[in-house]
């Protein structure tokens, strides 16, 4: 499990400094200069991420259950990590999705871990969901109090595409990557 705290606080430290503290993150961007920091933020990111999965990996099958998931919540989770992906999908577009909610990427975020801690209650499941669950709602309330809007006419073309990309990686990671790579069956 030590893995897994680590790789949560590296991950969700670098990510709640970036929100919540804005204008200390562009002065370290200032002075390291923009790729060093977008460097520096990818590389902490993407290691606390490896820790996470590594940690994860290790602490699964450690019975250490802090509340059992909701009965039944099977298919409502299934169905928020669905608009997960396709919200993740309108992140990258210039769609009317991501113009009326603005942040549709920290929104899907939201609702892919929540969905899984709805039916999750494990202490490792508790960690790696809550940390991003706990990173998408800052981002969210942040970006919100802040006024962040996306700015640009919107096409009907690009929520279609997200639509389209999303339903099919929401495929892949439930009959692939779920069952393949984590060892846990969904569907």
């Amino acid at each position: 499990m030590i893995l897994l705290y680590i790789g949560s606080l590296l991950f969700g430290g670098i990510h709640l400094f970036s929100i919540l503290f804005p204008g200390l993150r562009d002065s370290f961007r200032a002075q390291l200069g923009e790729r060093q920091w977008k460097g520096l933020y990818a590389l902490v990111s993407l290691a606390g991420l490896a820790l996470m999965a590594v940690g994860f990996g290790q602490a699964r099958a450690e019975p250490d259950v802090i509340y059992d998931g909701v009965p039944g919540a099977k298919h409502l989770t299934m169905l928020m990590v669905l608009l997960a992906f396709i919200l993740i999908g309108a992140s990258h577009g210039k769609g009317y999705l991501r113009k009326w909610l603005h942040n549709p990427m920290s929104i899907g975020i939201v609702l892919w871990s929540a969905g899984h801690l709805l039916v999750n209650g494990r202490r490792a499941d508790v960690w790696l969901f809550g940390a991003f669950l706990v990173v998408g709602l800052a981002d969210i309330v942040m970006s919100e109090i802040r006024g962040k809007r996306p700015d640009y006419i919107p096409r009907a073309r690009s929520d279609i595409m997200a639509v389209v990309i999303g339903i099919v990686l929401y495929a892949v990671f439930l009959f692939g990557f779920h069952p393949y790579v984590l060892g846990i069956p969904v569907a």
